[in-house]
């Protein structure tokens, strides 16, 4: 008879430096990975006992901590409690407010009806895998969202994935299908690439979608409230809203707060209320973030100012950093993606002491290097918002400076430099 010592341990694993961030698990970092951040999110956070001027935040209309919001939410606690409604959507938790926010995003986005998620994760999932069936087929972008991809290898449908951002690529995908295809189609892209901040070709894959016969997803998490007339998307940017079938939103990026929503046909919404096991079997969403969303969508929705100004902020950055010599990706959205060329150094070790150097000249931003992107490029996200000022952006542009000068970063991008943007992007879309 086997004894315990014959068997090897689930927890086995946990010893190792393997899995994502390894090294950085086993030597309890929290520097480079899972820092510890204020509570209270601002465009000047706390890091390490210093201020820092903060650009991985995603809260782009600068609506993160708005009086007027929380005045909603306060008085929704002392109405309703942080519990109610209490149970699912299906059993007990549903309610006029629920469902009065629905109708509120279904016609802002164009669309019959729209359901509540509580997370845009779990939003994204619950819709994908509750519409696709055994003989439906996924197709996605290379570069989707881990949603999508959890969502697409969750589904019990076949999976398919065409090159970033590359119409022509999914046409011929599309067309191999199509030949031996017993089910539906759902092509899955974002709106937003967000950490490229490139926009997906909305305008021509939707063009493609209707002449094989699929229906399209787009996640437009960092478009959503971003993009398009009053902030109602990307696919509004294209002027093809109405080819998205299923259009999704979260309340994490421009609306600073939690939660999702998907928008379609009143069919496909009840299908997925009643389907959709992330929904069906989960809490309801608490009134205190659907009342405090409501005034949210409010400021958004007429938020035109604060939109315009985020532009302005992006702009400057990405002129800034460009004179400065830095290779700034051409993503339409206010994402500004840096590049910098490291050669045959170790990139890990050079991305954490550039990260290292603009952090202790009080600027937060996160490095990403391989295997996310190529290896021998290093790259920055920096979210510029609403909320940031000019006396920001020359600061954060000094420092830029200050790190190509005692690093002697040599930042003109080579050919082979260029072909490793062009992999991050796709190409054509440089």
């Amino acid at each position: 008879m086997a004894t315990t010592l014959d068997y090897i341990d689930l927890f086995e694993k946990c010893r190792t430096n393997q899995g994502y961030y390894g090294r950085q698990r086993v030597e309890d970092d929290h520097y480079f990975t899972r820092p510890i951040l204020q509570a209270k999110a601002d465009r000047i956070m706390e890091f390490e006992g210093k201020p820092r001027i903060m650009w991985s935040v995603n809260n782009y209309l600068g609506l993160a901590g708005n009086d007027e919001v929380n005045r909603v939410a306060i008085q929704a606690i002392q109405e309703y409690g942080v519990s109610s409604p209490m149970g699912s959507r299906m059993m007990t938790g549903n309610t006029l407010h629920h469902l009065d926010f629905e109708r509120q995003l279904a016609e802002f986005t164009e669309k019959e009806a729209a359901i509540l998620f509580n997370y845009g994760y779990m939003g994204v999932i619950g819709t994908i895998s509750s519409l696709v069936g055994p003989d439906d087929i996924i197709v996605m972008d290379k570069l989707a969202h881990a949603s999508i991809v959890d969502a697409a290898f969750l589904a019990p449908g076949q999976v398919r994935v065409f090159k970033h951002n590359n119409p022509a690529d999914l046409e011929s995908v599309l067309s191999r299908i199509n030949k031996e295809r017993k089910g539906g189609v759902l092509i899955l892209v974002e709106g937003v690439y967000g950490m490229t901040g490139d926009l997906a070709r909305l305008d021509e894959i939707a063009e493609i979608k209707e002449r094989y016969g699929a229906r399209l997803f787009v996640d437009d998490a960092h478009g959503w409230g971003v993009m398009g007339d009053q902030g109602r998307g990307t696919a509004d940017y294209f002027g093809v809203q109405d080819k998205v079938d299923l259009y999704f939103g979260t309340f994490a990026k421009s609306f600073a707060s939690i939660g999702g929503f998907t928008a379609t046909t009143k069919e496909a919404r009840d299908w997925i209320s009643y389907n959709a096991r992330t929904q069906v079997f989960a809490k309801s969403l608490p009134m205190v973030y659907v009342k405090s969303l409501q005034k949210t969508f409010e400021l958004v929705t007429g938020g035109d100012e604060n939109r315009k100004r985020m532009w302005e902020n992006s702009g400057a950055m990405k002129e800034g950093l460009k004179e400065l010599g830095y290779f700034v990706g051409r993503g339409n959205s206010p994402i500004c993606s840096v590049f910098v060329p490291t050669g045959s150094e170790d990139v890990e070790a050079i991305g954490k002491r550039m990260m290292r150097f603009l952090r202790d000249e009080g600027v937060f931003v996160t490095a990403i290097t391989y295997p996310v992107i190529p290896l021998g490029l290093c790259m920055f996200r920096i979210i510029p918002t609403a909320a940031h000022t000019a006396e920001d952006i020359s600061q954060t542009l000094a420092a830029y400076k200050a790190m190509r000068d005692e690093f002697g970063l040599k930042l003109a991008m080579e050919d082979e430099d260029l072909m490793k943007v062009q992999k991050v992007y796709g190409k054509g879309n440089m």
